[in-house]
């Protein structure tokens, strides 16, 4: 479920379409229950001046306010013209 919600978020809002994780170090910090309703954030960190590669900071809360899971992403971005 949390790990879900990442690789949706970075495929689809930030930074978007053709975005694919090319490394990951996240940490698992509190667990989730089924029913917990939970919200995943990215903030971007830097981005590469000549490629299309991105690093986020990670973090999922819980909707008590608990931090979940927290880290480093960095994500790849591909060309309009060469997705799909």
């Amino acid at each position: 479920l949390t790990t879900g919600l990442l690789h949706a978020l970075v495929a689809e809002d930030l930074p978007g379409p053709g975005t694919v994780f090319l490394s990951q170090d996240w940490r698992f910090t509190a667990p989730v229950f089924i029913g917990d309703t939970v919200t995943a954030e990215a903030k971007v960190l830097s981005v590469h001046e000549s490629k299309p590669v991105t690093e986020l900071a990670i973090t999922v809360t819980r909707a008590d306010g608990e931090t979940v899971l927290e880290g480093v992403a960095w994500c790849y971005t591909f060309s309009p013209d060469s997705v799909g």
